[in-house]
């Protein structure tokens, strides 16, 4: 094993969990990115670099999204029956979006990440959402239309490489949820995208796909390392949120991701 791994990933999963801690998006599209750069120096052929980063994303996501989600469920900020109506479309979209990824080409791949992140930069910087303007709590959304919802955002998280927390915040405040509870359901949305995709990428992969330390497209030493380390860093972000211009952070991160987007579709 290459030494410089018990460093590299988890300072990358540090990274990942103060953002996502900070601003509640945002940290897998980092992960992505970072991957897709590091991974070939440490065996991962060019050609499966982009397949092993958004794999290896979205199986650091489980245990990420699982840590956030407890924290928000112990102060009641998570929407358990609008989680129950969106898993099933989660789970079917974070299969049948993988199987897609492993179909693609790593071009393919960079330049549908390179786009996603462009749009996640606009709307972290200047998207605008609502919330309720009385002080009201509406009730949990619920019903098929979430499970359809679920199903679109399972997909393109599972292309992307992400734990959809940049699709379902929106449409959870949208739909007149408040933000801080969009945000708690949306990581325990979170889990069930990581867990099917994570497996997708494991079981749709070609045999041999990663030469080693990996099941299927998974590279374990970077989901692992990242998602230890992202664990432990997200209170640290948390506080920072609570200390620091949230605009301003979101602005800035926006200009971030904007230069991630460029930047991705060469990185190979």
């Amino acid at each position: 094993m290459n030494p410089w791994m018990y460093l590299l990933f988890p300072l990358l999963g540090i990274a990942a969990g103060i953002l996502a801690g900070l601003l509640g998006v945002g940290g897998g599209l980092v992960l992505v990115a970072a991957l897709a750069w590091l991974l070939p120096w440490f065996g991962v052929p060019q050609e499966a670099a982009m397949h092993a980063a958004l794999a290896s994303s979205l199986a650091s996501i489980v245990l990420t999204a699982a840590s956030s989600a407890r924290a928000h469920a112990a102060r009641g900020s998570v929407l358990w029956p609008t989680v129950a109506w969106m898993v099933p479309g989660l789970l079917l979209g974070g299969w049948l979006g993988s199987g897609l990824a492993v179909k693609l080409d790593d071009e393919a791949l960079r330049w549908i990440v390179a786009g996603y992140c462009l749009l996640a930069a606009w709307q972290i910087g200047f998207g605008r959402t609502r919330a309720p303007v009385d002080g009201s709590e509406v009730a949990a959304p619920r019903g098929w239309p979430m499970t359809v919802a679920g199903g679109g955002i399972g997909a393109l998280s599972a292309v992307v490489g992400i734990g959809g927390g940049s699709m379902t915040v929106p449409l959870l405040v949208w739909r007149g949820v408040r933000p801080v509870r969009a945000v708690g359901t949306s990581s325990a949305c979170g889990v069930a995208i990581g867990l099917a995709s994570a497996l997708g990428y494991a079981l749709h992969a070609p045999d041999g796909a990663l030469p080693r330390h990996a099941l299927g497209y998974v590279y374990l030493p970077a989901a692992v390392g990242v998602a230890l380390a992202s664990v432990l860093a997200a209170p640290w972000g948390t506080r920072l949120a609570h200390r620091l211009s949230a605009q301003a952070l979101r602005r800035v991160f926006a200009l971030f991701l904007l230069a991630v987007g460029l930047s991705v579709p060469w990185s190979g």
